[in-house]
């Protein structure tokens, strides 16, 4: 389970986040099912923990799919991901692949948009295929 994963992996202090990559050939795939909304477009990562230490360990491999989609109209979009049956990350966030920003904003403000406001559940998860990784 994540939460285990996030226990385990916690290192100290550091600049490191861990997580997990979208697989680079699904990504493609995603970004023309699910084009994106505003004109960059991240699409990359869902973040399990920050701040880490540079040996922090890798999350497991998941379970996971693209369950919802949030937009907060005025440049940041996130896809929602469930991780081994939940969208509930260990900070109390919600697991989520910030999708597409506008001029200005930044990926970090997709967890706020997710905590201020409902988002859209699909009536079929996607699934996808993520990478256990670590990034900055």
């Amino acid at each position: 389970m994540a939460s285990d994963a996030l226990r385990a992996a916690r290192s100290g202090s550091g600049d490191i986040i861990i997580g997990w990559k979208l697989d680079p050939e699904q990504r493609r795939e995603l970004l023309q099912q699910f084009p994106p909304k505003f004109e960059r477009v991240v699409a990359d990562h869902v973040t399990l923990a920050t701040k880490e230490a540079s040996h922090a360990a890798l999350p497991p491999e998941v379970d996971a799919a693209i369950i919802g989609r949030a937009d907060d109209g005025d440049g940041v979009e996130a896809m929602v991901v469930m991780i081994d049956g939940s969208s509930d990350r260990p900070d109390g966030s919600v697991y989520h692949i910030t999708w597409s920003l506008a001029e200005g904003r930044r990926a970090k403000e997709s967890n706020d948009m997710l905590a201020a406001q409902a988002w859209e559940r699909f009536d079929l998860p996607m699934p996808v295929r993520l990478i256990p990784a670590r990034f900055s």
